[in-house]
């Protein structure tokens, strides 16, 4: 063999063999071979391969399987946020466009609301002036708009919105503005023995209604703000009644306290998008053993929505200083996420 044909040999053998490092590389030491999947099995597919989702399918791996980090079943419990962490809440959160509508669907039988703080900025789109109104012209708004019938009722008046409601801007219905990334996350969990909660500073009943068809939660896992009720029985049939007034607030410090005496255990990963859900991460990720805290970050302008620090709705500011600093996974919705929401390609 020539010389120039010895090292021609030399060389496609060698390419050849580095080819085939690259792919038995990656074959072996992938995040997904790491968990006893492969690629066409991957139950993150909205996920780009990147940092967030090596994090998420490492700590699962861990948690899962036989060693020092195993978690038996019962430990293994997610809590996660709904507003802009599963669905879209610009330019505002759902609940407050239904209470929105539903003061315009009762403004006939209520003329005096066309000349009264706050129900007049809501009728005239002046929601500065309902803002200005503060933490008593809010709960004037959930108390007309949210109280004063059964639980049941309530449920019906919720879901028939649903049915019509649709996203200002991307004209679709509120329920398809969740994220597909995050929908495969919290199955991916379940698969993995994990119970999902929701945990909501939005209230309880309004998530319940879609939560179980939406998200795979059943209402039982669906933890959020609660106004007062009262039990009757109303033409012989037993009824809880919603009253126009706050019971608690499930938002920031109160997400911890429902946390403990609902679930009535520490979970072991919290996932949220805003510093109302900065205690709720910091609660969970303070505990022994093995912890995963995981904030999205609005970064898609043109996707979804690019805000953080200076939003009135999911303000994001704690969580980005402090986060990293306390290991937790920041995920960039335009960098990590292939798509944002279901059968859209977007």
């Amino acid at each position: 063999m020539g010389l120039v044909r010895y090292y021609s040999f030399v060389e496609v053998f060698m390419s050849r063999r580095v080819l085939w490092l690259v792919i038995v590389s990656v074959a072996l030491f992938s995040p997904f071979r790491l968990s006893g999947l492969s690629a066409a099995d991957d139950p993150l597919l909205s996920w780009n391969e990147g940092q967030s989702k090596r994090a998420i399918v490492a700590f699962v791996t861990k948690v899962t399987r036989e060693g020092a980090d195993f978690l038996p079943v019962p430990q293994r419990i997610a809590v996660v946020d709904n507003d802009g962490t599963l669905w879209s809440e610009q330019p505002m959160y759902v609940q407050l466009a239904f209470a929105l509508d539903r003061v315009k669907l009762l403004a006939d039988r209520h003329p005096e609301w066309r000349q009264t703080q706050p129900f007049k900025g809501v009728l005239e789109g002046d929601l500065a002036s309902v803002a200005a109104t503060g933490e008593k012209g809010v709960m004037e708004v959930i108390g007309a708009t949210h109280a004063g019938m059964t639980a049941d009722e309530f449920s019906e008046i919720v879901s028939a919105w649903l049915e019509t409601a649709r996203h200002p801007r991307f004209h679709r219905p509120y329920t398809e503005c969740v994220y597909q990334p995050m929908l495969e996350l919290m199955k991916y969990l379940r698969d993995n023995g994990f119970q999902t909660y929701i945990v909501s500073g939005g209230g309880v009943e309004f998530i319940r209604v879609f939560a179980g068809k939406t998200y795979g939660v059943p209402p039982q896992q669906v933890i959020g703000s609660t106004i007062k009720t009262k039990y009757e029985v109303r033409d012989g049939v037993p009824v809880i009644v919603r009253l126009p007034e706050l019971n608690f607030l499930c938002d920031k410090a109160g997400k911890p306290v429902e946390l403990q005496r609902i679930i009535g255990t520490r979970p072991v990963m919290a996932f949220g998008n805003s510093d109302g859900d900065f205690e709720m991460l910091e609660y969970t990720t303070s505990g022994s053993g093995p912890r995963f805290g995981l904030i999205v970050h609005h970064t898609d302008a043109e996707r979804e929505s690019a805000y953080d620090r200076l939003s009135f709705f999911g303000r994001l500011d704690r969580g980005l200083k402090e986060g990293p600093k306390r290991g937790w996974t920041i995920v960039s919705m335009k960098d990590d996420w292939k798509q944002i929401f279901p059968e859209t390609g977007k």
